[in-house]
C-alpha cells in the first residue's frame, strides 16, 4: 500500500525518530542527490550545547556504490525534497517536504 504525505521539516524529523526502524529502506532526495539505502542504526541525541542531532547510519543500496555511511538528517533538514520510506514490500510511505 503506497500513500503519500506532505511534512514540514521538523514534522520529518519527528517521523523519521518515530516511525523509521532498523532495516526499513529509506530513499532520500535532497540537494540534487538520490540515495537508496537501508537503515542500520538511528541515534537522536542532545549534546551538553543543547544542539539536537539525528543520526542514521545506512547502507547505501547503490548500482556503482554499496558503502555505509553516516548522515545528520538534521544537518541536511532544509535541502531535503523527498523521502520514501518503505517498511516491508507492501507498506510505502511517500513524504513530500513543503516548502517554507
Amino acid at each position: 500500500m503506497e500513500k503519500e504525505i506532505t511534512l514540514n521539516q521538523d514534522e520529518l524529523i519527528e517521523y523519521v525518530k518515530n516511525e523509521v526502524k532498523t532495516y526499513d529502506t529509506l530513499e532520500i532526495s535532497y540537494n540534487r542527490i538520490f540515495l537508496p539505502t537501508e537503515v542500520i542504526d538511528v541515534e537522536h541525541y542532545v549534546d551538553e550545547n543543547e544542539l539536537e542531532s539525528l543520526n542514521l547510519v545506512l547502507q547505501v543500496n547503490g548500482e556503482l556504490l554499496n558503502d555505509t555511511i553516516q548522515l545528520d538528517l538534521i544537518e541536511i533538514k532544509e535541502e531535503i525534497v523527498e523521502v520514501r520510506h518503505i517498511k516491508n514490500e507492501d507498506d510505502l510511505t511517500v513524504i513530500v517536504i513543503e516548502d517554507v
